[in-house]
């Protein structure tokens, strides 16, 4: 089953490399306007993709110029946001999201897009970077499918707008 999932995630990474390139350079350029004028990036995370969160403030490498998002309440034109969800349909980050949009804050959305009909944040995000995990990825032998990383792939996508984010504000330096 090991092998089977890291052939799973190779494919996945690959798949997102491939199917969101200018998607992830679009959210970076959205995302570095923020340091480059008087703003910051301000991020937040739904559920376990709070590990994103984490990451970029906490890591060994913190992402410069950002921020943890508790509320939009202080938020200003100048600033960007970052918010990551499992999916592009969940209550509470469409609640987020929709509230951004009423305050004309930039944001940039990390989710799975479940082709759900319903509304999702990738109709009103600036920009919409699709994860591409929205059911576990391997099959049981009784039928069911386990394996859902959907932290992994939003942990991959991030470290790709922060490595891109980079490159444009050294071009400002």
């Amino acid at each position: 089953m090991q092998k089977m999932f890291t052939t799973q995630l190779a494919g996945l990474f690959k798949r997102i490399l491939e199917k969101e390139e200018f998607n992830i350079e679009d959210g970076a350029r959205v995302l570095a306007q923020a340091p480059v004028g008087e703003g910051n990036i301000y991020i937040k995370g739904f559920k376990e993709m709070e590990g994103v969160v984490i990451e970029a403030l906490e890591g060994a490498e913190p992402l410069k110029d950002a921020f943890r998002l508790e509320s939009a309440e202080k938020l200003s034109t100048a600033d960007r946001v970052l918010l990551i969800s499992r999916f592009a349909g969940d209550d509470e980050a469409m609640v987020f999201g929709k509230n951004l949009v009423e305050k004309n804050i930039p944001f940039v959305v990390i989710a799975g897009e479940n082709n759900s009909d319903g509304e999702s944040l990738a109709d009103i995000a600036d920009v919409f970077i699709q994860t591409y995990v929205v059911k576990p990825m391997l099959p049981t032998e009784d039928g069911n499918r386990v394996g859902f990383p959907s932290l992994m792939a939003a942990l991959y996508i991030y470290f790709s707008l922060k490595f891109t984010i980079e490159d444009i504000l050294e071009e400002y330096e």
